[in-house]
């Protein structure tokens, strides 16, 4: 397993520069100029030259590659352009509640995607079977945004009032936990769909497999064969999908933290993109990438508790 690991850690490090190029390619191909961004607009020309010269705009593109490179092996990521802070601050106090945001999703929509999947291959053809795979095509095809609204008019205004703005505080606070539960409903949405059709479609290929059958002519229990026999071995490519809806999940939580004015990654990154704060943009690209990569890494380790066969 340490293997694996480090394997997947060497893979990552060319992901990583091909991020940092595309971050710093960010800073010079977008239209505008920082260094306007940073003196405001109505700053003399030769002040927004000295701050040209302060920034290192003025040196070729190659140097200013190589000097941003170093900033961030030293996780100098820089300062906002806007509010002057350094960007390692502002993205650390909106890593929380993103991290919240997708643990709480995940908490409830996995098990209940799989539960579904499962039920739904046990009774293959029947009323239940169509009933969930009809919820399942409809989360998948209903946008983000779209169920977050509907979460927000009948939630949290015509039935039970629960709060849909801003975060009130830790996960471990009452207040905390009503205003979570809104965007953790609404992003856990679209991944109850792809985990539950995955999981039916997988179980059903386990439960023809021989091994099904010898522990079906020991005498075992229905649900001793699905649970012990049948789903753990199933869990392989469900896994596999998890984590890219994981990595995907990054995405929806854009659209979702702005809809709730939840202060994580993706509003920040949606507030720095609007306002032209290209260094805080770009510490967000970073972020991203670092948690597609970690999401892949427990994946992979995954594989190996699930299947033995991996870590041979």
């Amino acid at each position: 397993m340490i293997s694996t690991i480090t394997d997947r850690l060497l893979l990552s490090i060319p992901v990583l520069f091909g991020v940092l190029l595309f971050g710093f390619l960010l800073l010079q191909l977008v239209p505008g100029d920082p260094a306007q961004v940073v003196a405001g607009p109505m700053a003399a020309p030769d002040v927004v030259e000295a701050i040209r010269v302060q920034m290192g705009l003025d040196q070729p593109m190659i140097y200013q590659f190589w000097a941003y490179l170093e900033r961030m092996a030293q996780g100098d990521m820089g300062r906002s352009m806007i509010s002057n802070k350094a960007v390692t601050e502002e993205l650390w106090s909106a890593i929380g509640p993103t991290v919240e945001l997708m643990v709480a999703c995940l908490f409830w929509s996995v098990p209940l995607g799989i539960g579904m999947g499962t039920l739904a291959a046990v009774l293959r053809g029947s009323l239940v079977d169509r009933f969930i795979m009809g919820l399942s095509v409809a989360g998948v095809s209903l946008p983000i945004f779209f169920i977050g609204l509907l979460a927000v008019q009948y939630f949290g205004v015509l039935w039970f009032n629960l709060p849909f703005i801003g975060r009130g505080g830790p996960l471990w606070s009452a207040d905390g936990l009503m205003h979570l539960i809104l965007p953790a409903v609404s992003l856990g949405a679209i991944m109850i769909g792809p985990v539950a059709r995955m999981t039916r479609s997988s179980v059903l290929e386990v439960l023809k497999l021989d091994h099904v059958r010898t522990a079906r002519a020991k005498g075992l229990t229905e649900t001793q064969v699905i649970l012990r026999h049948g789903l753990r071995n199933a869990l392989i490519p469900v896994v596999t999908l998890i984590g890219l809806q994981a990595g995907y999940l990054l995405g929806g939580a854009v659209v979702t933290e702005t809809i709730f004015s939840w202060p994580g990654i993706g509003r920040l990154t949606v507030g720095a993109i609007l306002s032209s704060d290209f260094t805080v943009a770009q510490g967000a690209i970073l972020v991203f990438a670092l948690a597609f990569i970690i999401i892949n890494l427990i994946v992979d380790v995954l594989y190996s508790l699930l299947d033995p066969r991996v870590r041979r």
